[in-house]
């Protein structure tokens, strides 16, 4: 058993603490919205994000960005205070490059382990316990914390603090671009006159198969926007990924392209639908006669 302080009990926290839980491990949690931590099963609730810090073995952080992870992490009485030396830090948060490097010299100073380890697999991988995990660290942070990682998913050590990251932007920058693809296909199936469900169908297993024509086309088709991944967190991984690439003296037109569609339909105010109402956007931009 693992003393485990849980910052962030979201969509996506939510049911990944209580994986932990039902793992034998002893979670205190907390969360902005204290109820969302509350109906959590086998998870104690703190009154502050100090508060579930203290005392534990290890602190997990799922937060939505990294100045909310700074903010959380680095603000006087905040998490990194209330650790002891020799604990660990994971953030599970999808944050920048440059923000996993710097909170990963503040908890060294500190004397405290350090992995950024954000994830991939939606609200369904949470739940199932089957997430994508991409961990950057020191070999000894990696090796300290992946048996508790392994009650939330696959984790794999990728290289130094800000590497996992990294491997989260690529994945983003693959899903987003899969995505408008699996739109487009949709928008082109519905206006030449084919059933765009049918048309998944008989897509799967082919070359063309892929976990995105799996879930989300189904969304696509049944205009099922309930956010599982909301838009507006989408276009901030790409935003994010076209910056650090930049860093790297990169012009990505793929990724810039599908960016830009991202942005748009946040822009029109549907950033909080799923990021498979893009169809919607690509509907809009190749004049479809019939809107997603």
């Amino acid at each position: 058993m693992t003393r485990i302080g849980f910052i962030g009990t979201g969509i996506m926290g939510g049911p990944m603490a209580a994986n932990l839980a039902a793992a034998g491990h002893e979670v205190t949690a907390w969360n902005r919205s204290p109820e969302k931590a509350a109906r959590l099963p086998g998870v104690r609730v703190a009154g502050t994000a100090g508060g579930a810090a203290r005392g534990a073995d290890m602190v997990i952080v799922m937060l939505s960005s990294g100045p909310v992870c700074d903010a959380v992490l680095l603000d006087e009485g905040g998490v990194l205070a209330s650790m002891a030396a020799g604990s660990a830090l994971v953030v599970m948060s999808s944050i920048p490059v440059e923000t996993a490097q710097g909170q990963a010299r503040a908890a060294g100073a500190r004397g405290i382990f350090y992995v950024d380890a954000p994830v991939s697999g939606g609200e369904k991988g949470a739940k199932a316990a089957s997430l994508a995990i991409m961990a950057g660290g020191t070999a000894q942070a990696f090796a300290r914390v992946a048996p508790v990682l392994e009650a939330m998913g696959r984790p794999v050590h990728v290289g130094p603090a800000g590497a996992g990251q990294l491997c989260k932007l690529i994945n983003q920058s693959i899903v987003a671009s899969t995505l408008v693809a699996v739109a487009e296909a949709l928008v082109l199936a519905r206006q030449g006159g084919a059933d765009p469900l049918k048309v998944r169908e008989a897509l799967l297993g082919g070359f063309a198969d892929s976990t995105i024509l799996k879930q989300h086309a189904l969304r696509m088709a049944t205009a099922d926007f309930v956010p599982g991944g909301p838009a507006k967190y989408q276009v901030k991984d790409t935003s994010t990924a076209l910056a650090h690439a930049a860093t790297l003296g990169l012009d990505l037109p793929m990724l810039k392209l599908t960016d830009s569609l991202f942005a748009a339909m946040v822009d029109k105010g549907e950033g909080d639908l799923d990021h498979s109402g893009i169809i919607r956007e690509v509907a809009r931009m190749s004049g479809a006669r019939e809107a997603a």
